[in-house]
């Protein structure tokens, strides 16, 4: 797959292609990533980007023609068909919420065009001819959408084939199909008593047991409580989708109780 970022701080994303696990997927061209400056397609000595806004008020508004020049240049360098070109995408704050589903979805896929917005936005003229899809981390706003991208890219290449050590590791994650789209339950490690600041505090016994049968019925009673108190939401989405068990319910009503 291929995305095409354009950015007008591509040295943002240097030390993020080589670091951390997920460097495999960007390494390995499992995730092949090219960084667009719309500067380089701007105008007079000093590569103007961008202007004050029509109507007033504070800030500057990214101007439409270098981010359009920069577009065709990235379209021409991918020289798709019109009938299988990439999505152009827009970081925004009244995109679509990004989740689980969405980011399977584009991991899935053969890549998007991703547009990195500054100052107070890009002008809207762009957007409506240019733009198909709008995407939002969650209720607030970024300086600019380096850091979305960088967190698209990153949940996309951890669910690449041989990216993670483990294979099954993203399977545990929450909001995954595999947990039922519920929260991930805690983890634990050695040693098995930690001196905390509170005094001693111990791993659960049952997990040092080895017994698979009660280590994986603890974990899922683990996750649902977590789910109940922290995201009620995703539960009831489980429950309508008749993935919650009468285990399962016998267990949420024991844990209400107490």
């Amino acid at each position: 797959m291929r995305f095409d970022v354009i950015t007008l701080f591509p040295e943002l994303f240097a030390p993020f292609f080589t670091s951390g696990i997920n460097r495999r997927a960007f390494e390995s061209g499992l995730v092949d990533v090219k960084l667009w400056n719309p500067r380089d397609f701007a105008d007079g000595n000093y590569r103007r980007v961008d202007d004050r806004p029509f109507g007033g008020g504070p800030g500057m508004v990214m101007m439409a023609e270098p981010l359009w020049r920069c577009l065709q240049a990235l379209r021409a360098d991918r020289n798709e068909p019109d009938e299988a070109r990439a999505p152009v995408v827009l970081f925004s704050p009244i995109g679509d919420r990004l989740d689980h589903a969405g980011v399977s979805d584009w991991a899935a896929s053969a890549g998007a065009v991703l547009v990195c917005g500054r100052y107070e936005g890009i002008d809207q003229r762009f957007i409506d001819a240019c733009v198909d899809r709008q995407i939002s981390l969650g209720d607030f706003v970024l300086s600019g959408g380096e850091v979305a991208a960088m967190a698209l890219l990153d949940a996309v290449a951890r669910l690449q084939p041989g990216v993670l050590g483990d294979e099954g590791s993203h399977q545990q994650d929450s909001f995954n199909p595999a947990l039922d789209g519920l929260l991930d339950s805690p983890h634990h490690t050695r040693p098995e008593v930690w001196q905390g600041p509170a005094g001693p505090m111990a791993v659960p016994d049952v997990l040092l047991g080895g017994h698979h049968e009660r280590i994986a019925r603890y974990r899922r009673e683990q996750s649902l409580a977590l789910t109940a108190r922290l995201r009620p939401d995703l539960l009831e989405q489980a429950r309508a989708q008749g993935r919650i068990g009468a285990a399962d319910e016998a267990f949420l009503r024991q844990a209400k109780k107490l």
